[in-house]
């Protein structure tokens, strides 16, 4: 049997179908039939064997998968790879065929972190993608590495440059400067003040920066006061 179609046979033994209709709600957007309903820590788990087996690369170069829970699994083990320019590789062949946030926010390899002065250059690549979740991805990426010790002021620059009609691309950049808004205050907010963001976007990292449990209650009061009507 080959590994992508053990895989699947793993895969549908785990099946949790109740799950799986929850899951359906949640990513309305793609094929319905395409959601097995594989919780997560399992998928988790099985990632963590298949990341070590070496046929792996035949199951992560079948693309596209014909199932969501497959691209979660795909993601989950991306996520694993311990090179720093093998886990760039994956990224890259595996992003033009995300068709979920899920799946999106779901890949985040662990050795980003470790190589944030080389993965900047991919980050500026991906947000300039025609892919609305690459650009979802990249926009994640500058979120999670580049909001702490290594913020500098271009980084939210390059989020507030993004203009889509996508909803989740949108969201991701109201995510972000909510995240900003919690962490690097004094730049985040001027980008508020002077309206830098389209008016959904604007409205949305205020919203979400308003929920949050790193905003003053003072910086919340005022940053609802910046709400475009």
């Amino acid at each position: 049997m080959e590994i992508s179609e053990e895989i699947r046979s793993r895969l549908f033994d785990l099946r949790d179908e109740k799950y799986g209709e929850f899951q359906k709600k949640l990513i309305p957007n793609i094929p319905q039939e395409t959601v097995i309903g594989v919780r997560t820590p399992e998928l988790r788990n099985l990632a963590k064997e298949l990341a070590k087996r070496g046929d792996i690369d035949e199951f992560l170069a079948e693309l596209p998968h014909g199932y969501f829970d497959e691209n979660q699994l795909h993601a989950f083990i991306v996520s694993l790879e311990k090179d720093f320019m093998r886990a760039v590789a994956r990224t890259e062949s595996f992003l033009p065929y995300i068709d979920n946030w899920a799946t999106c926010d779901q890949m985040s390899p662990k050795v980003f972190k470790k190589h944030r002065a080389e993965l900047l250059p991919y980050i500026k690549n991906w947000i300039a993608s025609d892919r609305p979740y690459t650009v979802r991805f990249g926009i994640g990426m500058l979120m999670e590495h580049y909001l702490d010790e290594d913020f500098s002021p271009e980084y939210p620059e390059m989020a507030a440059a993004v203009r889509s009609q996508e909803y989740y691309v949108n969201m991701m950049t109201a995510w972000y400067f909510a995240t900003a808004l919690a962490k690097q205050y004094d730049t985040a907010v001027t980008y508020i003040e002077g309206q830098r963001l389209d008016k959904w976007t604007h409205n949305k990292a205020i919203q979400k920066a308003a929920e949050s449990y790193w905003v003053t209650p003072e910086r919340k009061a005022y940053l609802k006061s910046l709400k475009i009507r």
